[in-house]
């Protein structure tokens, strides 16, 4: 018998090419299984904060090879623990994960009680990205350096404030006052991104900015006088490390995780791992990330896990050291 061998065009070809792609999401909501509907992601800190971007930018990748939305909450309050108990408290089925930065997860345990463990009521799926920060104060304020800094706040005399909208922040500034012998006080701000309007409007003279105020330093409202990461930003490279500017042993860096309730199957923390990883890796997912100053990790759960032990028992250690106390 004979055969008729067809030629196909290159659109039917890529048209099938396509569609084999786009079959792993086809296959698991036509059998019912995850993620068949919905799936929110809670943000403990406020809109606009880093992690509230990282958190949609990831968002809209998850829709597209799932087929599912992935809709963002803002939860914050409490240093992050109402949002991240409220992850702790869902159903374990995945359709409740977490976004959330390293405060709540490994500082905030040696600051206060928490009505969660997060070693033990969290599963860790991926560490998608680290972070530092950069000291900035309101230009108008007559210091060019931390140097100059430092010499106003000790002729003042504990009369200056910086605005802390995170557990992070407000350690980075009680580390700040340990290593130069300064008295500052810290006024709470709900989230990053207020506690910059808030040097803006001059309500404080400085906070650690997560990098969301750089249009500001480059505008010239805000001015930069060191980053507390060990090496220069590539956003800022004319600013130097706080280490560059005297502060030998001076280093704050924290990171974004994603997070879902402990019993959440297997198979989901998997599936939801390698979609975390492939997203950190992504060139557009990775400029972004760039802009905010993050550095992209994507980490397995396993890693991620093993990272979370460490950091807790060295931000333990720090809290003890520095004597520092989280305002109530």
């Amino acid at each position: 018998m004979s055969q008729v061998v067809r030629k196909f065009s290159r659109r039917e070809v890529l048209g099938v090419a396509a569609a084999s792609l786009a079959a792993p999401a086809l296959v698991r909501a036509q059998s019912g299984a995850y993620p068949n509907k919905p799936v929110k992601i809670i943000v403990p800190f406020s809109a606009g904060s880093g992690t509230d971007i990282l958190a949609r930018v990831s968002a809209e990748q998850l829709q597209k090879t799932t087929g599912q939305a992935f809709i963002v909450e803002n939860q914050q309050g409490a240093d992050g623990v109402i949002g991240t108990g409220n992850v702790v408290r869902a159903a374990p089925d995945g359709y409740t994960i977490g976004f959330i930065p390293g405060s709540p997860i490994v500082m905030n345990p040696a600051l206060m009680q928490l009505p969660y463990d997060p070693q033990k009521d969290l599963i860790p799926i991926s560490n998608m990205a680290t972070l530092s920060f950069v000291l900035v104060v309101n230009s108008d304020l007559p210091v060019k350096n931390v140097q100059e800094l430092v010499a106003m706040a000790k002729a003042r005399a504990g009369k200056m404030n910086y605005a802390a909208g995170s557990t992070v922040v407000h350690l980075a500034g009680e580390l700040f006052k340990y290593a130069t012998g300064i008295d500052i006080q810290a006024i709470p701000y709900r989230g990053t991104a207020p506690q910059v309007t808030a040097v803006l409007a001059k309500e404080v003279e400085m906070t650690f900015d997560p990098f969301l105020g750089i249009q500001h330093v480059k505008s010239g409202r805000l001015r930069a006088l060191a980053v507390t990461a060990p090496k220069r930003s590539s956003l800022l490279p004319d600013v130097p490390t706080m280490q560059e500017a005297g502060l030998r042993d001076y280093a704050v860096e924290t990171w974004v995780g994603v997070f879902a309730p402990a019993k959440t199957p297997r198979p989901i923390i998997d599936l939801l791992q390698r979609e975390m990883i492939r997203i950190s890796g992504l060139p557009e997912v990775r400029e972004r990330l760039a802009s905010l100053s993050y550095d992209p990790v994507g980490s397995t759960s396993e890693q991620f896990a093993a990272q979370i032990v460490n950091d807790t028992a060295r931000w333990a250690k720090t809290v003890k050291d520095t004597n520092f106390k989280v305002n109530k």
